[in-house]
């Protein structure tokens, strides 16, 4: 196991290693609400979709490709709020959290989209793991938009959905990016805190 996963980091081409790193800003930033977090997560999703692309793995390259729209999307949104406060306006964006109503249907969209992408998958026999690989995309998508609202949540989300692919990468022999996912893990964590305590504030 630990040979197997020596062996996978030095694999690692030198764009893996760049876009992975950048991934790995991107978080840090977004748990200190910069929007320069969407600078980096637009960088690291491009490199990744080619990647992706050149490796034959189409859908992950238009999941990576999605994530740059959404790069783009964010960075507009969180700027057009710190504008607003710096002008004349006086609305930003801000950190809000969600009624449990409004969390119970995004679980039950997300488990329904990805029953259905996990059943085409199994029938096309294109993933080596259909269910966790049709959840953690799915998921990925839908709290994607969650983080450019700036909803609190979204980080229990995400510890939940990389969770979810630290074990799919294992299941399948990535090991370098199992390891970035444990990584994922434990920094959604402390963003989820971090965002805790800038709620907090903005309601004092």
């Amino acid at each position: 196991m630990l040979q197997a996963i020596t062996l996978a980091l030095h694999q690692m081409s030198g764009w893996e290693i760049t876009a992975a790193l950048m991934g790995v800003a991107y978080i840090l930033l977004a748990a200190k609400e910069s929007q320069w977090c969407w600078l980096f997560a637009f960088l690291s999703t491009l490199i990744y979709t080619v990647l992706f692309w050149e490796g034959q793995l189409p859908m992950q390259a238009l999941l990576n490709f999605y994530y740059m729209g959404m790069a783009v999307y964010g960075f507009w949104l969180w700027r057009t709020g710190v504008t607003q406060a710096q002008g004349t306006q006086t609305q930003s964006l801000t950190i809000s959290t969600w009624r449990w109503r409004q969390h119970a249907l995004f679980i039950v969209v997300g488990i329904v989209l990805s029953s259905l992408v996990s059943m085409y998958l199994q029938k096309t026999g294109q993933s080596q793991s259909p269910v966790l690989d049709a959840y953690t995309t799915v998921f990925s998508v839908l709290n994607t938009w969650l983080i450019a609202k700036k909803i609190l949540e979204n980080w229990l989300y995400w510890v939940t959905i990389d969770a979810a692919a630290t074990v799919l990468y294992f299941q399948t022999g990535y090991y370098a990016t199992m390891l970035l996912f444990v990584l994922n893990t434990f920094m959604a964590i402390a963003g989820y805190v971090a965002w805790v305590r800038l709620y907090k504030k903005q309601a004092h």
